[in-house]
């Protein structure tokens, strides 16, 4: 007699319907730290729009989405063969 293994659970099944995990919020620090890049630098990319905007998190602080980050980073990675 053989017994039923138990079914086999993906990631997404393992949360039973929960929202996704919110995105991760850095600060400036943590950005200059992972891009090397400095403050002024950071936010004449946002002007310009070749760097991601922050989200407001109040009246005189921000924060970036860790995702939109590591996606810079990313795709800095991928066009750096083709300069």
């Amino acid at each position: 007699m053989r017994l039923k293994e138990p079914p086999q659970t993906t990631a997404a099944q393992s949360t039973h319907g929960a929202a996704p995990k919110p995105d991760k919020l850095i600060r400036l620090p943590a950005v200059e730290d992972r891009t090397g890049l400095r403050k002024s630098t950071v936010y004449a990319g946002v002007r310009a729009g070749t760097f991601p905007a922050p989200v407001r998190l109040s009246a005189r602080a921000v924060a970036w989405r860790e995702s939109d980050i590591d996606r810079w980073i990313s795709d800095r990675m991928t066009t750096r063969g083709a300069a």
